[in-house]
């Protein structure tokens, strides 16, 4: 193993840094939402996608890809935001073997009520923390990481 690239002091300290940041980021937006909306990140994730998609409806498959969930996970998670009536499953006509989850109209409601809460802690624990000179940071720093995490574009990814 002699040809390992350890990191070193500044790097670890960096490392550990982020990791930390992300976790406490990623369990801060969850705790607003339930809190406010009475539903999870992960809830409010998939709303928002739904809606942002054409005809509000998305595949199983294209949700699961498009949020990196595994299969089955997305349909636990679905199953549950189906029970409340927040999105639907349905086959398209000619396709049996497809599944298709389609935000309610109640959905819809859900996610229009709680955005204004969460986007206010998006801004309050990220942008409001840093300068206009590190969020131009943050976006290089991420656009980075992106190629560096997927170099043949193949996962899906938001587009300006």
């Amino acid at each position: 193993m002699s040809d390992t690239r350890w990191l070193d002091e500044g790097e670890q300290w960096t490392w550990r840094n982020f990791l930390t940041a992300s976790h406490l980021l990623e369990a801060q937006l969850d705790r607003q939402l339930r809190r406010d909306s009475g539903i999870s990140h992960s809830a409010y994730s998939t709303l928002a996608a739904l809606s942002e998609a054409p005809e509000r409806a998305m595949t199983m498959s294209a949700l699961a890809a498009y949020l990196r969930a595994s299969q089955s996970r997305m349909s636990h998670s679905v199953s549950g935001l189906e029970r409340e009536g927040l999105v639907r499953r349905f086959k398209r006509r000619g396709d049996r073997r497809t599944t298709v989850v389609e935000i309610t109209d109640h959905g819809f409601g859900v996610l229009g009520a709680a955005a204004p809460g969460h986007v206010e802690e998006v801004r309050r624990v990220l942008f409001d923390a840093l300068t206009p000179e590190q969020v131009s940071q943050l976006d290089g720093i991420s656009a980075a990481l992106l190629d560096a995490l997927d170099p043949e574009e193949t996962e899906p990814r938001y587009t300006r």
